[in-house]
């Protein structure tokens, strides 16, 4: 949402220039007689009579009169006519204001521009909608385009600006004075290009194309710089070129995160390394379910060595579309401390319709994470369904195992917060390329950004 840029002033001499802006001069509408404030002096244009709306020729002595008051309601000005505040640097005061609209299929969306004059450093303005604020200048040279692009990008100064709304604009209020030719329903082809926290307008007329560069600002800070009473209006949804509360956030978390992630990558190594991953343990055994047998038995005792690690034990069978349960119990001989845990291994196959298809798995594995050194024997007790097939089947034990769980556990912990970051500044993006021209509908399959 552009605004009309106001043509450069003349150059100004560089003597000793004052800390306030100069008196402004009084003059009456021919119209309605109106009392009306010229605080642009020979700058003016066009001056709005505050009473009837009445457009007059500000360089007329007679301010004869431009264009018939036809403006029914004065919209309430958030900034007042005649407000002075310490701006950049130069005290500025405003002068003008012009409401200006778009249509976008049904929808009209309408905002405010209030120029600002400085004497000395000239014009500028605020535009305002839905409470967010841009401080907008003209440019001084015309952008670079550069070609093959899906969106058309612009380059201006050192940033590059990126096409977001085309419509055209038409002005539907003015009040105060302007050093350009304006009416109520001037109409101009505007288009908006964004580098948040920045946005380049070009407005075409049929005369020319002018540029203006806008900075988006906190109202707060227009508040207090103007000293206007109460506080800044909120603002509502997501502006063009409003800078994302996210800034550069996600990719530092990025870099964090790929860092620890680096480091628990030279930790896994470095177990890989130490660890003795040693086979204390192997045997192979045949169940079958036969009534009056009895299940469960022991192995022989076999040594955990070293220093208290974790235990893995691997079950291997020969399982043919058939399931077994196996209830485990790691005992230590001389303490009598039991580690209880079970594991089922079932594997079946076939062919359907859609081709061959397996489920499952001839083997499982089961971890005990910490087991101190001593003698230590197996409590095993198998589970199968009656009337199966014998089942054959080897366990085995090795002590000091390295395992990569912990590290994918780690990774993801720490992976977690830069893709929600990620997922929140790709929703704040996504919602402000929803009001561009490139806008994804509902029927759109992917995201065009």
């Amino acid at each position: 949402m552009s605004a009309a840029p106001p043509p450069e002033p003349p150059p100004q001499p560089r003597a000793s220039r004052p800390s306030f802006v100069p008196k402004a001069v009084g003059l009456n509408c021919p119209n309605c007689g109106s009392a009306m404030t010229l605080r642009t002096f020979s700058n003016a244009v066009n001056v709005v009579c505050p009473g009837c709306g009445s457009v007059l020729d500000a360089t007329d002595p007679k301010l004869q009169i431009l264009q018939e008051a036809s403006q029914k309601q004065h919209p309430t000005l958030l900034i007042p006519l005649g407000t002075r505040g310490k701006w950049k640097g130069a005290i500025y005061e405003v002068v003008g204001c012009q409401r200006r609209s778009i249509i976008v299929g049904a929808d009209t969306y309408s905002w405010f521009e209030y120029l600002l004059f400085n004497p000395y450093a000239g014009y500028r303005y605020f535009t305002e909608y839905e409470g967010h604020w841009n401080d907008v200048t003209v440019c001084r040279a015309i952008p670079k385009q550069i070609a093959g692009s899906i969106k058309p990008k612009l380059i201006m100064g050192d940033r590059t600006f990126t096409h977001f709304q085309s419509a055209t604009a038409k002005t539907t209020y003015i009040i105060g004075e302007f050093p350009w030719q304006v009416r109520r329903d001037d109409q101009v082809r505007a288009k908006d290009y964004i580098s948040p926290p920045f946005m380049l307008s070009g407005e075409t007329t049929e005369q020319e194309t002018t540029w203006s560069v806008g900075e988006y600002t906190s109202g707060k800070d227009i508040w207090q710089a103007f000293k206007l009473p109460g506080s800044a209006p909120s603002p509502r949804g997501i502006f063009a070129n409003q800078p994302s509360p996210f800034g550069d956030k996600p990719k530092s978390v990025w870099s964090n995160a790929a860092l620890f992630v680096s480091l628990a990558l030279v930790i896994l190594f470095a177990a890989y390394v130490t660890a003795s991953n040693k086979r204390i343990f192997s045997e192979s055994y045949t169940y079958s379910q036969k009534p009056g047998q009895e299940a469960s038995f022991v192995t022989p005792v076999f040594e955990v060595p070293g220093h208290t690690s974790n235990v893995e034990l691997k079950i291997n069978t020969d399982l043919d579309n058939n399931w077994t349960y196996f209830n485990f119990a790691l005992i230590n001989e001389q303490t009598g401390e039991a580690y209880d845990f079970g594991r089922e291994v079932s594997y079946y196959y076939g062919r359907d319709s859609d081709g061959s298809w397996t489920e499952g798995a001839r083997t499982n594995t089961a971890v005990v994470p910490t087991v101190p050194p001593g003698h230590y024997y197996l409590r095993v007790e198998p589970e199968m369904s009656v009337g199966a097939y014998p089942v054959h089947y080897t366990l085995e034990l090795d002590r000091d195992v390295p395992s990569v769980s912990f590290f994918f556990i780690a990774a993801l912990l720490l992976l977690l917060p830069p893709a929600f970051m990620s997922a929140r500044a790709f929703r704040f993006e996504f919602r402000r390329w929803q009001e561009s021209d490139y806008a994804v509908s509902s029927g759109d399959s992917s995201d065009d950004d």
